[in-house]
Parts: C-alpha cells; sequence; structure tokens
C-alpha cells in the first residue's frame, strides 16, 4: 500500500501540490489527470523523491520514504521506478545497454562502466524487451528508433528495475494514435504482472480506457478521486475548464485486445539461464 499523507511542495511563494492525500493499493492502475500546472508531475517526482516534500509524508508499507538518505533512498527509487516524457535514453548506446541500465542499484558501478553486465541481468533485459515486442532491437542504437519504440525500451528499463511501482509521467504527450496504443499497451501488461502504475495522462478518454481509478488535480488540489465512469464530463470541466473540449476525445479510444499474460520478467529470465 502506498500511501500520501497531506503532501506539499511549495516553490517560493507559489504552491505547486496543496496538501494531497491519497492511498493507493498494491496492483493498481491509477491515473493521474488535469491540465498543465496542476501539479501531476510534482506529485510523481515526490513520490520518487525526485522533488522533496515541502509538506507531508509518503509511506510505503509502513516505509516512511520522506525520511529515506543515502543507500535506501537508491534503493526505493529501484523499487519506484520512473518513465518519463522525454525517454531518458542515451541515443548513442544500443538498446540492451539501456535497458541494462535498470539495474544499475545492483551492479558495481565499474562493471556497468566497462559493460561487464552479469549474464543473469543480459537474460532478464533480453526477457523484458521480448515482453514488448522490441527483443529485435537489441543491437540498434537506440536514438534510431521512433518514439514509440523509445518509449517501450524505457518501459523495459523501468522493469528490469524489478519495481514495485512505476511512475509514468506523460508518457504518450509526443506519439501518434498507434504508438500512444501500443505503449499503453505496455504499460497494462507490466501492471497485469503485479506492478502498480501511477499514470499522468492528457486525454481523459485514454485514461478511461486504461486505468481503473482516476485522480484529477486541479491547483495541485485533489478534486476527484473515482472510478474511470464517474468521471464525467461536467467532472471534466471542473478539472479543465475551457480545455475541456480539447482533452476529451471525440472518437472513443480502442484499446487493443487484452495481451496474452507473460510470465513476468525476472521468471523469463530464469528460464533462459
Amino acid at each position: 500500500m502506498l500511501v500520501v499523507e497531506d503532501l506539499t511542495r511549495r516553490y517560493g511563494t507559489r504552491t505547486a501540490v496543496d496538501r494531497v492525500s491519497l492511498s493507493i493499493a498494491r496492483g493498481s492502475f491509477v491515473g493521474v489527470i488535469g491540465r498543465s500546472g496542476a501539479g501531476k508531475s510534482t506529485l510523481l517526482r515526490m513520490i520518487n523523491r525526485l522533488a522533496e516534500p515541502s509538506e507531508g509524508r509518503i509511506l510505503c508499507d509502513g516505509l516512511d520514504v520522506t525520511r529515506l538518505r543515502g543507500r535506501p533512498l537508491r534503493a526505493w527509487r529501484a523499487r519506484c521506478a520512473m518513465v518519463f516524457q522525454q525517454f531518458n535514453l542515451v541515443g548513442r548506446l544500443d538498446v540492451l545497454t539501456n535497458v541494462l541500465m535498470g539495474r544499475l542499484s545492483r551492479v558495481p558501478s565499474h562493471r556497468a562502466l566497462l559493460k561487464l553486465w552479469p549474464d543473469e541481468d543480459r537474460a532478464l533485459a533480453l526477457a523484458a524487451l521480448e515482453s514488448f515486442d522490441m527483443g529485435g532491437f537489441a543491437a540498434h542504437r537506440a536514438g534510431d528508433l521512433s518514439g514509440g519504440q523509445q518509449q517501450r525500451v524505457a518501459i523495459a528499463r523501468a522493469m528490469v528495475q524489478e519495481p514495485d511501482i512505476i511512475l509514468a509521467d506523460e508518457p504518450v504527450a509526443s506519439l501518434d494514435p498507434r504508438n500512444t496504443r501500443l505503449v499503453m499497451d505496455a504499460l497494462r501488461d507490466a501492471n497485469r504482472q503485479g506492478i502498480t502504475v501511477l499514470c499522468n495522462l492528457h486525454s481523459l478518454d485514454l485514461a478511461r480506457a486504461y486505468c481503473d481509478r482516476l485522480v484529477g488535480l486541479a491547483d495541485g488540489r485533489v478534486v476527484f478521486d473515482g472510478g474511470a465512469f464517474d468521471l464525467t464530463e461536467d467532472v471534466a470541466r471542473r478539472l479543465y475548464g475551457l480545455e475541456a473540449g480539447e482533452v476529451i476525445d471525440r472518437q472513443p479510444v480502442e484499446s487493443a485486445p487484452p495481451p496474452v499474460r507473460r510470465a513476468p520478467a525476472r521468471e523469463a529470465a530464469a528460464l533462459s539461464a
């Protein structure tokens, strides 16, 4: 269970996140929605501790995340993986090496610098790529991939961290509809392996199609918390104001048929060893 208690972040006189409290059950898929500047990215970055809370607490299974420093904080960031809108891959390196970067918390830095990755880590990374239909691109330069392919590589990198939680910050904001569906399907597949997913999204119909719970932020505060189908157009207008018409798609999002459940990446790696 991930619990956020009165979480607040101030930048000078501006309050980006204002006393947000949430309880998120393990294995849920939660969409965080709201207009630009509502505090969505700041909230996720505080949970990962990339941004420091001004007030409040973050608890996970009784662990006070807000008190962590040094090695325990690095361990938390391995458990709580981030997927960014900008992919954050090293374009000149091959895809497999980018995915292996997700194992940095478990491999001595000198071995990583020399690319002396353990065989079991290589197997784990390849299994993660295969699970997102990217195994054939393992030797390609990451910078040569399309945006959707790069984002799936970023999710594979998150998966090899063997996380409990994935925080996805606008992961499809710059993608076309086909790649949007592929990336969201990849996150749903990760969720079906038992990983909790918190995903910032701009499209309300996309959030309805994939998330089992939606949390709406406006001016840093929670103004909606409920099921996907509880989010009516009236609620959307409360969240987005005049922008509501831009974020509600005219046609419903058609997600791909549910993927065949695969073994988790760590199990697949064990089988290939």
